[in-house]
């Protein structure tokens, strides 16, 4: 048997016609730049956040980049976040010119709030969460936090889309929320795109002026900035596709609840838990195992598809250097990093597959122990 780690053709197939229709659509309205779809999605968009603003922009890194311009956050300021992620969420603050500000993440993978305080400063501007693997982050005490030091929250919600903490969306609860819609996202294009969300109608002001070339008009330009706009026919799909989403995270959620009771059994292998307040939406299925790397290569050659998000946390990166963390700075990350593995969770897995992936990684340990 063959288990893909993703297989977007799968997804599309029984959907591929009406994503068609909306493509030909948009070609027979040639509105190809900001077209009505775009903001037909925003509006849906916002609606599934929770919020009454939402933006749409040409990835998760540009609604990042565009989040921390809005909120002027530059050169002498900084930004707390995790070295835990992909390098998106630490690059775009020193595109900005700020100075990213790590602490290490608890056993959710997200960042741990108890260690905010220990690093804010004068200097500080904002605290950047990251909903890593579609759990949320512990917002609470985020939030607190941020209140207390007069500090904007910028929500990383690139891999959560629809996610919930307390009942709240994620990107509603901070002061932005960004998302990403690429392809391997649980809501994702056929190409890049991304979305940022808000409650404040003077940064939504801003999002569509700065994703705009800065146009305050057609004919005047009213602050740089680069060209960021969501595609129209990426718009027209996700609109189709966004009709699917809580049918396709339900089928997520429900394979890795399979997936828990399958491996439950195994002390070499720990798989993420969820908490009564937690709604998550499993962009990706991570366990932590040991011997990984030994495991990953075994269920290849059984024919099943995995990848590690992220063998290497970002302070430990070629171009993060210049930041001055070395390693054992962050122990909870590093050590993560060398046992996570993330396993197939897509909605169009079949119940025999998921029990494959398991029977191999149980087949792996026995042989182990033999």
């Amino acid at each position: 048997m063959r288990v893909p780690y993703v297989n977007l053709v799968a997804q599309h197939a029984p959907i591929k016609s009406a994503i068609m229709a909306a493509v030909e659509s948009v070609i027979d309205h040639g509105q190809f730049i900001l077209g009505s779809e775009v903001a037909d999605f925003e509006r849906r968009f916002a609606e599934l956040c929770q919020v009454p603003y939402a933006v749409g922009v040409n990835s998760g890194t540009d609604a990042l980049l565009i989040a921390l311009k809005a909120l002027e956050i530059g050169p002498g300021d900084e930004v707390i976040t995790v070295p835990s992620s992909f390098v998106s969420s630490t690059s775009v603050i020193m595109l900005v010119g700020a100075q990213p500000v790590f602490i290490d993440v608890g056993p959710d993978y997200n960042m741990d709030p108890d260690q905010i305080e220990a690093v804010i400063t004068p200097r500080t501007k904002a605290i950047l969460p990251i909903h890593l693997t579609g759990r949320p982050a512990n917002m609470g005490p985020i939030l607190e936090t941020a209140r207390k030091h007069d500090l904007h929250v910028i929500e990383d919600a690139a891999q959560a889309v629809g996610a919930e903490y307390n009942d709240h969306r994620v990107g509603s609860l901070g002061t932005i929320g960004c998302f990403s819609l690429h392809p391997l996202k649980t809501l994702n294009a056929c190409g890049d795109a991304g979305m940022l969300t808000t409650h404040d109608a003077r940064l939504y002001e801003s999002f569509k002026t700065l994703r705009n070339i800065g146009l305050g008009t057609r004919d005047d330009c009213v602050v740089w900035s680069g060209n960021s706009r969501l595609d129209t026919m990426q718009a027209a799909i996700l609109l189709v596709k966004l009709g699917y989403l809580e049918e396709w995270t339900e089928r997520r959620r429900q394979n890795a609840v399979r997936y828990r009771e399958l491996l439950s059994d195994l002390p070499q292998v720990k798989t993420p838990q969820e908490l009564p307040h937690e709604r998550a939406v499993y962009h990706t299925f991570v366990i932590e195992a040991e011997q990984r790397d030994s495991l990953k290569a075994h269920i290849a050659e059984n024919g099943i598809g995995s990848a590690v998000h992220y063998p290497i946390p970002i302070h430990l990166q070629s171009v993060a250097s210049c930041l001055g963390y070395g390693e054992g700075r962050f122990p909870v990350s590093e050590k993560q990093a060398s046992r996570i593995l993330s396993l197939p969770v897509y909605p169009e897995l079949e119940p025999q597959q998921l029990e494959y992936v398991a029977d191999c990684i149980r087949g792996f340990y026995r042989a182990d122990n033999q």
